[in-house]
């Protein structure tokens, strides 16, 4: 499945230049205000622990997860609950998402955002500033060490944050080579899609405190938020729990305060 979503996206991106080519893409970003504020890192260094939370209409390992998508509406929602930062899927085939969907979130609320998109290409990157991103996410398992550090770089050039999302210690390894600020542990393998917190907590040590680290995926209860925050994890990326939630302003205020 992993393969299958790298490969779409790089056709996708294909398709994206045929329509805006890349030096016009740079044009376009050139001519933007670039910040070196960093907003979506500063919104993480909450004294509690932060929430990222996750506008998804749908997912490879549950499909549609939202059939009434009105996503401004919840995002407006996260924010009014306090949510440190949103994370927005793109992605059309596997996620359902839409470039429309960043771009209309980020004119609406004042939170930072984050394209959490598998980055391919540094065409994405540009993609992500235009669209009003704050942040991108880079993979570490479908990127080499040299595009690993090329995307990074060019994501703080550009005023971005970038979470480098990790799997395992060795991944971690390269992360901290590359001079990650900001490290994302996957409680879900890509793979088998399995999902464990526990993999959050027991590589938490391999990180030092100087850097942001975040724990995505299969956090569904405010004992799991409490356990993670005991553990020393700065933030939380929650996407299921939230969308399938009746009343999302209460289980962001559950998570957050217990």
């Amino acid at each position: 499945m992993l393969d299958e979503i790298v490969e779409k996206t790089k056709e996708r991106v294909e398709a994206a230049k045929n329509i805006l080519p890349l030096d016009e893409l740079k044009k376009e970003v050139s001519a933007m205000d670039i910040s070196d504020e960093f907003p979506f890192k500063r919104a993480l260094s909450d004294p509690e622990i932060a929430i990222i939370a996750e506008v998804k209409k749908a997912s490879p390992s549950k499909g549609v997860i939202a059939e009434d998508f009105d996503y401004i509406a919840i995002a407006k929602e996260y924010e009014e609950a306090g949510a440190n930062a949103i994370s927005v899927l793109t992605e059309p085939y596997f996620f359902k998402g839409d470039d429309s969907y960043l771009k209309e979130i980020a004119e609406t609320v004042d939170i930072p955002i984050l394209r959490k998109d598998f980055i391919v290409d540094e065409y994405m990157i540009w993609e992500a500033k235009l669209l009003g991103a704050s942040a991108i996410l880079l993979i570490v398992s479908i990127l080499d060490i040299v595009q690993l550090k090329k995307y990074l770089d060019l994501a703080h050039d550009l005023g971005l944050s970038a979470i480098v999302e990790t799997h395992d210690g060795d991944e971690i390894m390269r992360a901290m080579t590359v001079g990650a600020e900001i490290v994302g542990v996957n409680n879900r393998n890509l793979n088998d899609f399995t999902v464990d917190i526990d993999n959050s907590i027991s590589l938490r040590r391999c990180v030092s405190s100087d850097v942001i680290f975040i724990s995505e995926s299969g956090i569904k209860t405010k004992e799991d938020v409490a356990r993670l925050k005991e553990n020393d994890v700065d933030a939380v990326l929650i996407g299921e729990t939230l969308m399938k939630s009746d009343d999302k302003k209460a289980m962001i205020s559950e998570l957050k305060n217990g």
